[in-house]
This record gives C-alpha cells, structure tokens and sequence, in this order.
C-alpha cells in the first residue's frame, strides 16, 4: 500500500491558473480484529502497521507487554489486523461491535483514559534539559518529516534518549504516530522511561495522558498546547514545552 498517492490538480499562483501533478496523503482504514471480533476501525497513514496495533492496544489498556499477545496476522491490502490474545477483560469484550474511525487528531478513540488517569502516577523523572539543545533537536526532527515536506498532511512524533532521536514516526493523526513509537519500543523491549516525546502536533489532554502512563516526563511540541494539557501536566509533573521553533520556546510548566 503506497503512503501517498499522485494527482492532476489545478493551481492559482499569481494571478495565473495552470495544471500540476501534486501528492496527497494516503488515508488508510485499517480495521483491528481482538480474537475474531471486530473491535475498532482506525484512519491511518498505511506505514509501520504492526507497530501502529501493538502501541494502540498498550495505549487503552488492552496489554501491559508482549506476552499478552499470542499472534498477529497484518493484511494490509483488505486494511485488517487479526490479533489473538491470551486473555481479554470483560469490559473490552463489551466494546466488541462500536466501532470508532478516527485520525487520532479529535477526541480519539480512548477507551481507557478517562479511567486511567485516575491512576497515572505523578512523574518523579527529572528531565535536564538544555534549551538550547531542545531547539537543535528540534531542527533535526524537522528534517526528518519527508513525508510532511512531500505533502504537508501528516504529524510527526519522536522518541528522544539523551541527544538522539530513537524513534520516529509519521502519519496523519498524531495518535497514530505516537502509538506506532510505543509499539516499537514494546517489540524491542525498549524501556520508554526517562525519554522526552517531541512532536509536531498540538499537545492535547490525550497526549499528556498517554505520556503519563508510560513514565514520559517531558513533551515538546513546534505547535500549542491545550489548557486541559497543562493543567494536566502540572498535576502529573510531566513539562510541557510549545512552539520550540528557530531560536524561542514556550515553557508552560516545568519538573518540581
């Protein structure tokens, strides 16, 4: 499955009208199946898929590792995921049958936040942090969007140990981006605490949760943040740094 697909558009351009090729995003859905049943339906950008499944079903709670998958069978050309599970609660059983298509760029599709939140622990992972180094990082992960400078519809989202970026995704939702890096890190059997997540989009309520739950302490964004993400965030410790962009940042709160 092609991520971009090729069309004839016409363009105004100073005062002129004339016809070009131009590239547009794929959007993807792509249905996930839990043992058998039809569970969710997700509007993605058609890359990094199992990845994409894995870092969704840790999100909402649906696993804790690795080892509460038994397989999982990826047909991208039908855009379905058949994942076998060991053992699945009753409260997803009764989610079987209302589905949810989403880009991850709205309210989403959690399932698990609401609740969840009551438990995310306060972050205790101090993060030093350089601003200076913040806003090299920054430039680094902005050379990296390919696929957004190719057509300026997708998000980008990276996992940053020390001076590195270790993963990094693109898609159109910024949900899906960040699901596909936990993914990664839970096949690899990364350790994702002690990390920062650096992202293109704006920081939501959703993003500072899914952080949260992971042991994420820090997020920075070239985009704004929401209010409920701060307030958010300074309950649960975590720094939210917006518009790291050229040289300037906005720190919203930081690490106490």
């Amino acid at each position: 499955m092609d991520i971009t697909k090729k069309y004839i558009i016409e363009k105004y351009k100073d005062k002129e009208v004339f016809q070009e090729e131009d590239i547009v995003v794929t959007e993807y859905p792509f249905t996930l199946f839990l043992n058998g049943n039809d569970f969710i339906t997700l509007l993605c950008s058609p890359k990094s898929l199992k990845n994409l499944v894995i870092g969704f079903l840790h999100s909402e709670g649906i696993i804790k590792s690795m080892n509460d998958i038994e397989n999982i069978r990826i047909d991208e050309e039908k855009g379905y995921a058949h994942v076998k599970l060991y053992n699945i609660n009753k409260f997803v059983e009764n989610l079987y049958g209302k589905r949810t298509i989403t880009t991850g760029c709205g309210k989403g599709s959690i399932f698990y936040n609401v609740i969840d939140s009551l438990k995310c622990k306060k972050n205790d992972n101090k993060m030093d942090l350089e601003y200076e180094k913040i806003l090299e990082i920054m430039k680094i992960f902005n050379k990296k969007s390919e696929l957004f400078f190719e057509t300026g519809g997708v998000h980008s989202v990276g996992l940053i140990d020390n001076d590195d970026i270790l993963y990094f995704e693109e898609d159109i939702g910024r949900h899906n981006a960040l699901d596909k890096i936990i993914g990664n890190c839970l096949i690899d059997n990364i350790n994702i605490e002690n990390k920062i997540v650096i992202t293109s989009g704006r920081i939501t309520s959703e993003i500072v949760l899914k952080c949260a739950k992971l042991g994420i302490g820090c997020i920075i964004s070239r985009s704004a943040p929401t209010n409920l993400a701060i307030d958010m965030g300074k309950k649960l410790n975590i720094e939210i740094i917006g518009f790291a962009r050229g040289n300037r940042l906005n720190v919203y709160n930081k690490y106490i």
